[in-house]
This record gives C-alpha cells, sequence and structure tokens, in this order.
C-alpha cells in the first residue's frame, strides 16, 4: 500500500502568538514551532496499516519554506520513509490542497491521509479539498479506519451517535483524536532520519482562493459581574445589554 501523509507546521499550543505591524501575518520570532497534532496522529496510523500488511511505504508531504524541514524530519524519524516539500508558503487551504493534489496524482497513492483540521487556523478544508481535485472519496473527521480488500471503513462522530462509512481506495481520510496514539521517535529513528530522502520541488502556479484582510486576538474576558439573587430584574437587563442574549 502506497500512502501520503500531509503535515502541517504549526506553532506550539503554549506558544504566545503575537501579530506583524501590518496584523495580516504572525510574528514568528521565538515561536516553537511542532508537527500538527492530528497529522502525528495520522502519521501513526499510516505506519500502523504500513506494518500489519506485507509490503508498503509512507511518504510525508509538506507545503512551506526550508524552516519547515526540521518538523520533517521528526516525522521521518518517526518511521515514515521518505518525505516531499513543496517549495511555497501556504496560502490558504485552496493552495495548499492543488499543491499537494498536483504530486499525488502523478504518485498514484493508494491512501492519503491529512489531520482533520490544523490548530492554527482550525479551517478542517484542506483535505476534503484535496479529495474534491483529485475526483476521490474523502472520510473527514474520521476516528477509526480499517481496510479489507480495498474497501476502507472508517467511523465518525456525529450528533448524538457515531457514523460508519465505507469507501474503495483511492481515498483520503482527514484523522483526528482517537485513531491512533501519536508516536515519539527513538534514537535509531532519529538518526536513520537524517539519511532518508527528502525531494524539494517548486510548486505549480496557481493562486491563493483567498487573502488576510486582517488579524486580531479575542477580546479579553471582562470582570465577573456578582447579582444578588434578589435583584432578578438587574441580572435580565445586563444579560440583553451586555451578554447580548436575546
Amino acid at each position: 500500500m502506497k500512502i501520503l501523509v500531509c503535515i502541517s507546521y504549526v506553532p506550539d499550543t503554549t506558544t504566545k502568538i503575537n501579530f506583524k505591524p501590518d496584523n495580516k501575518s504572525i510574528d514568528i520570532s521565538g515561536v516553537q514551532f511542532i508537527i500538527n497534532p492530528n497529522d502525528e496522529i495520522a502519521l501513526s496510523k499510516a505506519l500502523e496499516l504500513t506494518a500489519e500488511g506485507t509490503s508498503g511505504t509512507v511518504t510525508v508531504m509538506n507545503v512551506g519554506p526550508a524552516v519547515t524541514e526540521a518538523v520533517i524530519r521528526k516525522a521521518l524519524a518517526t518511521g515514515a520513509n521518505d518525505a516531499v516539500r513543496i517549495n511555497a508558503e501556504p496560502a490558504d487551504a485552496f493552495f495548499t490542497a492543488s499543491q499537494i493534489a498536483s504530486y499525488a496524482e502523478a504518485q498514484k497513492f493508494d491512501l492519503i491521509f491529512t489531520g482533520s483540521e490544523s490548530i492554527d487556523f482550525n479551517g478542517a478544508q484542506t483535505g476534503g479539498m484535496i479529495a474534491e481535485i483529485l475526483g476521490i472519496p474523502s472520510i473527514e473527521f474520521a476516528k477509526s479506519l480499517t481496510i479489507n480488500d480495498g474497501i476502507a471503513t472508517a467511523d465518525k462522530e456525529i450528533e448524538g451517535g457515531r457514523e460508519t462509512l465505507s469507501a474503495p481506495l483511492p481515498l483520503v481520510i482527514c484523522a483526528c483524536e482517537g485513531m491512533a496514539e501519536a508516536r515519539i521517535p527513538n534514537m535509531r529513528g532519529i538518526m536513520s532520519a537524517r539519511t532518508k530522502p527528502l525531494l524539494v520541488i517548486e510548486p505549480t502556479e496557481i493562486l491563493a482562493a483567498t487573502e488576510v484582510v486582517f488579524l486580531e486576538k479575542p477580546k479579553s474576558r471582562g470582570q465577573v459581574q456578582m447579582i444578588d439573587a434578589s435583584e432578578a430584574e438587574k441580572l435580565i437587563d445586563l444579560l440583553h445589554s451586555e451578554a447580548k442574549v436575546i
């Protein structure tokens, strides 16, 4: 089985985020970057699938500049066979999905993994867009995955229950928490990652579909107002005027 795992380069969840003066991009000075956690889950599942079968390869792919190669090497240390970096800033989900799909179409992967969403923009768009561009099915927010005779079966949580879906390969799977446990590279893996192939290719000429106009942080929480139980009318007025409860 030939598997592609798409990984994102995202700020660590403990990192304090600031914007550049134009408020259109993140100031990355002093920011610690990691592999997107949902992508690590996807990678772990891909490695499980190839370990269970008689043969298989796992390729990791990132759309990003050279600085992302540190996290790509971590994915190789975790167990991926090789890696590809598309040398471009990931302008938006459409641009990123188009770059990935362009490469994947030529390589004929059986299975393409993405994380369900990244922890920076939380868009949950890239996986579905890859599938649409390639004209293949996708299952998003998948919490489990089994493959038998070329048919993938996945479970996903829905409101009030769980849904089970099946689709033939090739397929895009957008993995979320519960599908697998993220792996920690061991020393042998770290050493071998240095010699594993990392192919760098230039992007195809595709324009981004969106533009960042302005970034801003959520407003800080206001002070808590304590209302005496005997002042129900005052509470109702505040809910309408300040909390905007209709």
